[in-house]
C-alpha cells in the first residue's frame, strides 16, 4: 500500500547533505523524488477522484467493512494459523503474485512482482547496510497468495485492503467508514467503545486486525521462525494499517516497543508508495541478491 507526506517546503538532510523538497513531490531518504500522481493521473491514496477504478475500489470497502468482523478474524485466524495448505519457498511465492492485481489499490493496476522488487530496489538505494528491510520490502506482500486457489481463493476483501482493529469501534479515519454500518459489530456494546476488549498499552500484538495478507504473512514468517528483527514483523503486520501511521488513530492501543517499530514503517510507507510507479527492475540481476537474503532470514521451504 501507499502514504504520502504533507505537502510544505522543507530541507530534507543526510549525511550532512541538504535537498531541498518541492512541495509537489515525494522526497526519498537518499534524496531523489518522484511525480505526486499515480499510474492514473490522480494524487495517490485518493478514493474519490474519478477513475476507472473508483467504483470497484468503493465496493471492495463496502463488502470488506461489513464482514471484517471480530468473529470472522478469529476464524480465519485459527484456519489459516495452521499453516497446512502447501510447503514451498519465498521465491515460490513471488512467482505466484503474478497472476494478481489488487482490487483495493487505486493507485496500482499491474502484477504484484513488480510492486515488490520497485519497493526493495528503492530500500536498498537509499539503505545499503539494512538487509533486513531489503528483504522486507520484498516479502511484505507475499501474503496475498491467500487469492490462490491453493489457499481457497479467498475474495479480495478477505485479502487486501487498508486493515483496522477489529474488537473495539472504528475509527473515523477509517476509508469509506460509512459502510461499517452494516458490520455486525457496529452496534455490539462489547466491541463498539474505545477500548472495547482491549486495555490502554496493551501492545499491537494482542489486538486482532482486519483478516488479510498483511496478518497471514505476519503468521507465515513468525511461525517459521525467521529471524527478521520485531521492526521487519512489525511493517508486514501492519503496512496497511493506514489509521494508525497516517493519522495516529489507535496508538493508545500501542506498547513501547510498538512505538519504536512504527518509525522503521514510516521509513517503509514512502518506499511502498515509490513502487507504484512505472520504473522497471531486471529482474534476472537483482534476483541472486534477494535469494541470498531468503537464505540469511528464513529456512528453504516454509509451511504456508
Amino acid at each position: 500500500m501507499t502514504i504520502t507526506i504533507e505537502r510544505r517546503q522543507i530541507d530534507f538532510q543526510r549525511d550532512g547533505k541538504e535537498f531541498p523538497v518541492d512541495p509537489k513531490e515525494l522526497v526519498f531518504d537518499g534524496g531523489f523524488t518522484v511525480p505526486e500522481t499515480n499510474a492514473f493521473g490522480q494524487s495517490f491514496r485518493d478514493y474519490d477522484a474519478e477513475s476507472e477504478r473508483k467504483k470497484a475500489v468503493e465496493e471492495f470497502y463496502r463488502m470488506n467493512h461489513i464482514n471484517q468482523s471480530y468473529d470472522f478474524v478469529k476464524r480465519m485466524r485459527k484456519e489459516y494459523g495452521k499453516l497446512d495448505r502447501v510447503e514451498m519457498s519465498i521465491w515460490q511465492c513471488i512467482e505466484l503474485l503474478n497472476e494478481f492485481v489488487d482490487e483495493s489499490d487505486p493507485d496500482l493496476d499491474e502484477p504484484q512482482i513488480e510492486h515488490l522488487l520497485q519497493t526493495a530496489e528503492a530500500i536498498r538505494k537509499d539503505y545499503p547496510n539494512e538487509d533486513w528491510l531489503h528483504l522486507t520490502g520484498l516479502i511484505h506482500d507475499l501474503g496475498k497468495v491467500l487469492l490462490h486457489s491453493s489457499f481457497g481463493q479467498l475474495p479480495q476483501w478477505a485479502v487486501v485492503g487498508d486493515t483496522f482493529p477489529v474488537g473495539c469501534a472504528f475509527d473515523d479515519s477509517n476509508v469509506h467508514k460509512k459502510f461499517f454500518e452494516g458490520n455486525p459489530d457496529y452496534n455490539n456494546p462489547k466491541y463498539n467503545t474505545k477500548n472495547g476488549v482491549y486495555s490502554e498499552g496493551c501492545g499491537l500484538d494482542n489486538v486482532l486486525m482486519s483478516w488479510g495478507h498483511d496478518d497471514y504473512m505476519y503468521l507465515v514468517a513468525k511461525e517459521n521462525k525467521t529471524t527478521l528483527p520485531s521492526a521487519g514483523l512489525f511493517i508486514i503486520r501492519y503496512h496497511s494499517f493506514y489509521p494508525l501511521h497516517k493519522f495516529g488513530a489507535y496508538s493508545h492501543l500501542m506498547s513501547e516497543e510498538d512505538k519504536e517499530n512504527l518509525k522503521w514503517l514510516h521509513i517503509f510507507n514512502k518506499y511502498d508508495l515509490y513502487s507504484k510507479s512505472k520504473v522497471r527492475i531486471d529482474v534476472d540481476k537483482v534476483k541472486p541478491y534477494y535469494l541470498s537474503l531468503i537464505e540469511k532470514y528464513f529456512p528453504a521451504k516454509l509451511k504456508w
